[in-house]
């Protein structure tokens, strides 16, 4: 049974999003730790300041410390670096104890971890806002972003023991990130310490994302009992051809 959000529950303050170096071959694994932090840094305290699209690759060289080559070397563009933010927060998330929810259901682990998501991401409330703002605005971008959230989403249902593999989990995953879009727009304007605003639009869609979910398994449903009628009525020509065959 989901947590009543209006009797919010003290939560736990996020980790911070200090994580290890990123393995060989991914595109931000060029830069060593402390300066690839420092560029994200850099870039979110602008993003906080400015919309994305006016944030030059220069002025973060600058802001972070690095050289253009530097920066070159470790992030192709503003949205890799977008990009590597998001991992950062998927991994802080998923490296965080989960043994206070194995008796949990699945719904109340997916609030749990959720939450846990908006909470490390709060120190760069203000970036996300100007990021959701961007994207209101540039068609392109939004697209952009829904591809790297619906990534980060897999793995939070995953963390939650929610099956997010295959097409069935790629379609829970865009629709958790649809979902969250209201959630979103909750959070980077709840001013209230227990986030109680932020945990209802939460708890709304999670709600709706159970009716989701068992419309999504009816519709799977469906092609699987075709295939097995097409598999059926095959065997069935196989055998009147074989009758014919020995009619003849």
């Amino acid at each position: 049974m989901a947590r009543r959000p209006t009797r919010p529950q003290p939560r736990r303050p996020a980790r911070p999003a200090r994580l290890p170096a990123q393995p060989a071959g991914s595109e931000e694994s060029a830069a060593p730790g402390g300066e690839r932090e420092r560029i994200i840094a850099a870039f979110l305290g602008l993003l906080a300041e400015k919309p994305i699209e006016q944030i030059g690759l220069a002025e973060i060289a600058r802001q972070a410390g690095v050289s253009l080559a530097q920066l070159r070397g470790a992030f192709g563009s503003p949205l890799a670096i977008v990009a590597a933010y998001f991992k950062d927060i998927d991994r802080t998330v998923l490296a965080q104890d989960t043994t206070d929810m194995e008796e949990e259901s699945p719904r109340e682990r997916l609030f749990d971890i959720l939450m846990r998501r908006l909470e490390t991401m709060a120190p760069h409330r203000q970036a996300i806002r100007s990021l959701m703002r961007s994207a209101q605005r540039h068609a392109p971008l939004a697209f952009a972003l829904n591809a790297l959230a619906v990534r980060s989403q897999k793995w939070m249902l995953s963390a939650a023991g929610i099956n997010a593999s295959g097409p069935r989990g790629a379609l829970r995953a865009q629709g958790l990130t649809l979902l969250l879009s209201p959630v979103l727009r909750a959070w980077v304007r709840d001013d209230d310490p227990g986030l109680a605003r932020t945990m209802a639009a939460l708890d709304r869609a999670l709600a709706r994302g159970q009716r989701f979910a068992g419309l999504l398994d009816d519709l799977c449903f469906i092609p699987s009992q075709v295939c097995r009628m097409r598999r059926r009525w095959r065997r069935r020509d196989r055998w009147d051809d074989r009758e014919e065959s020995v009619a003849t």
